[in-house]
């Protein structure tokens, strides 16, 4: 309950985790279908960079102001066009003084039949999330436990959904309540798209991480990761990771453009590295 992601909005993980999430919603809006997004870990929704806690860490300075300051090919800025787009009506008058999180950002790329369904158990944050969306019919804002909600708000009733599980990692065993959560939900919910983020750390427990899922047995998984610099000397997050189940069929090629390009921008030393690949599925 002590985690608040201002201090580190906009990082390089946020932008990883974002500019993908936003590929994701782009590719749910190709059919006319409503869809809904349910997030489970919502926070705040909108984080100002300019508060005390914000720039008492900067990690957006290594983050998205290196992206907003990137000379981008045409391929890359396409495929970053939904999240850049939304951080450029956030901030008419240019830089990032707001950043969006992951609800903001889904509400701000919605059509009018798509939804929104944010879990946040912080209770401070809880009321800051409620009061963003207030009066917002297509969002529902819920004071719950996450994790929880896996069970119970699945499936949707549009049939059609991502389902974003971003953690704070606070605690022991998050990698196995990932792994958890995702098997509970997916049985409720095989055709959805989910989006799971885990963080990248010296002596992180990836392989059996990676392993566990490869045993659910979940036909179609794929795993994106970014690094920017070496974990020797530094217990902290060195990188980050997403697991896509059910991806877009135009994921894994989009990845393969835009993760080195991320890897280029937010590299720290000359250890960054990225990785785009099939955990069980197509190869």
């Amino acid at each position: 309950m002590n985690y608040r992601h201002i201090y580190h909005a906009g990082n390089f993980a946020d932008v990883l985790k974002h500019a993908i999430f936003a590929r994701l919603v782009r590719y749910m809006q190709n059919k006319d279908k409503a869809f809904r997004v349910l997030d489970t870990h919502a926070g705040i929704g909108l984080y100002d960079l300019s508060s005390e806690e914000a720039q008492k860490t900067g990690e957006w300075r290594d983050g998205i102001g290196r992206v907003l300051e990137a000379e981008l090919v045409p391929q890359v800025a396409e495929l970053l066009e939904p999240y850049l787009a939304a951080i450029r009506e956030l901030n008419p008058e240019g830089g990032v003084r707001l950043y969006p999180g992951s609800p903001k950002l889904a509400r701000m790329l919605f059509r009018p039949q798509d939804r929104l369904s944010a879990m946040e158990l912080h209770p401070d944050d809880f009321q800051r999330l409620h009061r963003l969306f207030e009066g917002d019919h297509h969002a529902r804002i819920t004071e719950l436990d996450g994790w929880l909600a896996l069970g119970a708000h699945l499936p949707p009733k549009e049939k059609r959904g991502i389902v974003l599980v971003d953690p704070p990692f606070e605690e022991e065993g998050e990698y196995e309540r990932l792994i958890d959560g995702l098997a509970k939900s997916w049985r409720r919910f095989p055709g959805g798209t989910y989006c799971l983020w885990y963080p990248i750390k010296k002596d992180a427990p990836i392989k059996p991480f990676h392993e566990a899922l490869q045993a659910l047995e979940i036909p179609k998984m794929l795993c994106a990761e970014l690094s920017v610099k070496s974990d020797r000397g530094f217990t902290g997050l060195t990188g980050s990771g997403l697991i896509i189940v059910n991806p877009p069929f135009t994921l894994k090629d989009e990845l393969h453009a835009l993760l080195p390009a991320l890897k280029d921008i937010l590299a720290q030393d000359r250890f960054a590295s990225q990785r785009a690949f099939w955990l069980r599925g197509e190869h």
